[in-house]
């Protein structure tokens, strides 16, 4: 048997995604399963072994083969015989039939239960409801039992080297001081960002008062912010990856190495539950039930405002009071909270 499993488009998703593929892949043991996804998502997978290959899917990228009749065509050559679709849009139901899968199991949503075999009933969108779900519903209607939300990641040999190596050039006190990651970034929309001052200043807290080494990560389109952050930290132990070669790889091993994860709702958010660090996640426009993971080293932040929560990727009233207004001494108070809760195994001093 072949399964082709069509992962959601963001990084955040496919995370929460990865107790759904761990349910199928115990239940289909001896399956073939294929990951179909967008380039940019392929290393939230990295390490593991929840499926067998990967197919990158990129609709408006360069290579032919990636995208149209020519990724079609590469499709229907697999003969798959399951197709899961976790993205809810009419094109991967479209695609999940023009490739020939026999069963096309999906939520019946948005117009497409026709391209359908097996149509899952969806929830109302106007009741939030965490998505972790929603992927295991999927799994569920296929056979598999002994459901758990606990998500699943992993780290490669070259993630770990290039965050030693990083980590080296920062001295020799940097580990066994402990690390907190700062993630300030989010693809979503500037609606989900926390000002960078206010991060700055959180850092230089955490480093002054915590005597912790702050490691401000970030992607490729971050790395203007983070070296803001940095800079107006002012510190020599507020430090950020913005000089490195960007990866989510790199972001993984920073994240699983460190005491704490401080982060805006973006995907690296959810790096921090599947290695069992203790995260404080800040909340703006969006609903904490969308992306609920269940983690009890989790804390969420939000600032009451009479508009939100918006779901909208930039602030329609322009004044983004519910990032602006959170204010650092209450992020701090979480965090020192949190890392008094769950103290780290830092390595004794050479």
């Amino acid at each position: 048997m072949r399964l082709a499993v069509f992962l959601p488009n963001w990084i955040g998703d496919a995370v929460m995604a990865t107790p759904a593929l761990r349910a199928l892949r115990r239940h289909f043991g001896q399956a073939e399963i294929v990951g179909v996804l967008r380039p940019y998502v392929r290393d939230v997978l990295a390490g593991t072994d929840l499926v067998d290959r990967l197919l990158l899917h990129d609709p408006r990228g360069p290579s032919a083969e990636r995208r149209g009749w020519q990724f079609i065509g590469a499709l229907r050559r697999e003969r798959f015989d399951i197709a899961v679709l976790m993205p809810n849009s009419l094109r991967s139901a479209w695609i999940a039939r023009a490739c020939g899968a026999r069963r096309r199991v999906g939520f019946d949503r948005d117009a497409r239960g026709w391209l359908l075999t097996d149509r899952v009933p969806p929830k109302p969108k106007t009741k939030p409801h965490p998505v972790l779900d929603e992927y295991l519903r999927l799994a569920e209607h296929l056979g598999c039992r002994h459901l758990s939300r606990d998500m699943v990641l992993a780290t490669t040999s070259d993630d770990e080297r290039r965050w030693l190596a990083f980590c080296e050039r920062q001295g020799t006190h940097a580990i066994e001081r402990g690390i907190v990651t700062l993630n300030p970034g989010g693809a979503y929309g500037s609606a989900k960002h926390w000002p960078v001052e206010s991060f700055a200043a959180l850092g230089r807290k955490l480093a002054e008062e915590q005597d912790k080494t702050v490691v401000v990560v970030c992607g490729p389109s971050e790395i203007p912010s983070a070296q803001r952050i940095a800079r107006l930290a002012a510190h020599p132990h507020v430090v950020t990856l913005a000089r490195e070669r960007p990866t989510l790889g790199l972001t993984k091993a920073a994240i699983k190495n460190s005491e704490l994860l401080i982060t805006t709702d973006s995907g690296p958010r959810h790096f921090a539950a599947p290695f069992s660090v203790p995260v404080v996640t800040l909340f703006g426009p969006t609903h904490i039930a969308w992306s609920e993971t269940y983690f009890s080293r989790a804390v969420h932040l939000q600032h009451e405002v009479e508009c939100g929560p918006c779901q909208q990727r930039t602030c329609p009233l322009e004044h983004l009071r519910c990032m602006r207004d959170l204010s650092v001494e209450r992020v701090y108070a979480a965090a020192v909270s949190l890392l008094d809760r769950y103290p780290a195994q830092l390595p004794a001093a050479s």
